[in-house]
């Protein structure tokens, strides 16, 4: 089986929404990786969930058409089989305020914000993969530190749970933990060059 990822664009757009309306990704489908990226009331549970669903996903196509850098699609022999979300800390405007995920010091750091892995590829090493090519993107791109808020639980934890990614991957990616506000939620850090 061949690995590759390509950078969310207009042309791969299809490729994510195939990630994001498989088997077990319904957080994905309503969230699609906007919610870091904005501040204010989440709007979750309300009666305009529908329209709240499809503002974030053409939120998300318009990031995906203007070329910004916001994650990478992931293929297993060309069949998409994952997703990455990351970026300059500063485009994901939640972080500020979140009290286990805002800025540790003033450096500038890209942030890992979530994975994205379909039921049928789950447990075979994709969301670790995805994290080795945002590690090579970023290293192109010349980031000198990049950050993640991995889950880090004893035992097995619900995959519902697991959009940040689990720790034990980050530290197998050579990342170190730099803070934990909250005992099961540390922040992790990778000086990429």
């Amino acid at each position: 089986m061949t690995f590759t990822t390509k950078p969310l664009t207009a042309a791969t757009w299809p490729d994510l929404e195939a990630v994001f309306n498989a088997r077990g990704c319904s957080v994905a489908r309503a969230c699609w990786c906007m919610f870091y990226r904005k501040t204010g009331s989440t709007e979750w549970g309300t009666a305009e969930y529908a329209k709240i669903k499809e503002k974030n996903r053409k939120q998300l196509k318009a990031l995906a058409d203007g070329g910004e850098q916001v994650g990478l699609v992931g293929y297993e022999d060309g069949v998409p089989c994952g997703w990455i979300s990351f970026g300059p800390r500063e485009d994901f405007a939640r972080l500020a305020n979140s009290t286990i995920m805002k800025p540790v010091d003033d450096k500038p750091v890209w942030s890992v914000i979530c994975f994205v892995v379909p039921s049928e590829f789950r447990k075979q090493g994709v969301a670790r993969r995805l994290l080795d090519a945002a590690v090579a993107f970023c290293r192109k791109k010349k980031v000198k530190l990049l950050e993640g808020y991995p889950v880090d639980k004893p035992g097995r934890a619900a995959d519902s749970s697991m959009w940040f990614g689990a720790k034990s991957m980050f530290d197998d990616a050579g990342f170190q933990e730099i803070a934990r506000r909250k005992s099961t939620r540390p922040v992790v850090r990778l000086k990429v060059v």
